[in-house]
């Protein structure tokens, strides 16, 4: 059985084909120069390593295939690595890893393109070291894409700021990006199907803090529908949309607004426990009919104008029973 720093030694120079010499490797493993003689012959107890020119690498296999790219398709691999790894929220040690790789394939016939690559896992190396959250982040990323590609139900566990954890169970769709919001962040999300249940939801995965996968197993339909983003359902650019203003008695009511099309929601905590939600939301029947639906655990502070309109409402469907 291989000890952690062994492994964590061999997935360094996995990500590192093209090695990595003795002090590089104490410095990103956090441990003495003179202890890595030791990972080093340990590790070659299970896989093939050598020392070339002071460096340090895995011997590559003869079934290993090559990735032959066009100087077109490495530049625009090229590009966009580098547009990824500037708009992401948090970074990834996988992408590194990759661009390293390709990187080294692309040595011979594009050296330019392939210094880049390389540059920019550089950089990317060096942003994960500075931004701790995003250990916490490809963790719990790596288990969601384990549960999706073994097919199984995995349980995550939400903490959103002023609130009690939000524990769900679901079988992961599609883990990407979306592009709902209008700050210039683009959240990695996890959307997938609510165990239980044929309702479809999808998670921000940086609000996730934990998440294990389930011996349950699950298949995704064959006659999936792709999935109609808020972007794409034209939901910031609608002219029918009001900036709602709510007050809840619980966190769950906000349930019934899943079939109303609207922005993100901003939580603020009072100290009665209850809570105020703003939101923009489409301005049509169905939101008359979810705020109906929640009764008394839901009161409109806001706009005055969409609160009197739904006071004369309401008091006219009164009027018609009183009679």
């Amino acid at each position: 059985m291989k000890g952690e720093r062994v492994a964590q030694l061999q997935l360094l120079l996995h990500s590192h084909p093209e090695g990595l010499r003795r002090a590089e490797i104490a410095r990103r493993l956090g441990v003495h120069r003179s202890t890595i003689s030791r990972y080093v012959d340990q590790l070659k107890e299970f896989i093939d390593i050598y020392e070339e020119n002071s460096l340090i690498k895995i011997r590559g296999r003869l079934e290993d295939e090559n990735i032959a790219l066009s100087v077109y398709e490495s530049l625009a691999f090229n590009f966009s690595a580098e547009m990824l790894a500037n708009t992401a929220e948090f970074q990834n040690p996988h992408l590194a890893s990759g661009l390293r790789k390709i990187a080294l394939n692309m040595r011979s016939y594009a050296p330019k393109i392939s210094d880049n690559l390389v540059t920019l896992a550089e950089q990317i190396d060096v942003r994960l070291q500075q931004k701790k959250e995003s250990s916490q982040f490809n963790a719990i990323l790596e288990v969601l894409i384990d549960s999706w590609v073994s097919g199984r139900i995995v349980k995550v566990v939400q903490s959103l700021k002023g609130f009690d954890p939000i524990e769900t169970e679901l079988a992961p769709y599609f883990i990407g990006f979306r592009e709902e919001d209008s700050g210039g962040r683009k959240p990695i999300s996890v959307t997938g199907r609510l165990r239980h249940t044929t309702e479809i939801i999808t998670i921000d995965i940086s609000t996730i803090t934990d998440a294990t996968i389930l011996n349950e197993t699950y298949t995704i339909p064959d006659n999936l529908k792709p999935f109609k983003f808020p972007t794409e359902q034209g939901r910031y650019d609608s002219i029918d949309m009001i900036p709602l203003s709510l007050k809840m008695k619980e966190r769950s009511a906000l349930n019934a607004f899943r079939t109303v099309v609207h922005g993100k929601p901003v939580f603020e905590k009072l100290e009665d426990g209850s809570m105020i939600c703003n939101m923009d939301v489409e301005n049509s029947i169905e939101l008359y009919l979810r705020i109906i639906q929640c009764g008394d655990s839901v009161e409109i502070l806001g706009p005055k104008s969409f609160r009197d309109r739904f006071t004369k409402r309401l008091t006219k469907i009164l009027n018609l029973y009183e009679q």
